[in-house]
């Protein structure tokens, strides 16, 4: 029983924040991205300090949180072959 809930609860969620760990190290100038909250735009700055980015947008620059950028929304604006 222990088992059948650590592959199928446990273990994806590890995976999905490694995943999410890994591209906001990864994220650099000038990358499009999308926002959890469907925001479009293009990094311009990023501050290390507080793990924050500013997004460029047709409206201006918002300032957000790294978390707040969607890991699957972004990968798929980048890469539209790439599928899950």
């Amino acid at each position: 029983m222990i088992a059948v809930l650590y592959f199928l609860i446990i273990a994806p969620s590890i995976k999905k924040q490694k995943k999410e760990k890994k591209f906001m190290a990864s994220v650099k100038k000038g990358d499009r991205v999308i926002t959890k909250s469907g925001i479009h735009g293009k990094i311009v700055e990023l501050n290390d300090k507080d793990f924050t980015c500013v997004i460029e947008t047709g409206a201006g620059k918002i300032k957000f949180e790294r978390a707040a950028l969607s890991v699957e929304a972004s990968a798929k604006l980048n890469n539209p072959s790439e599928k899950k």
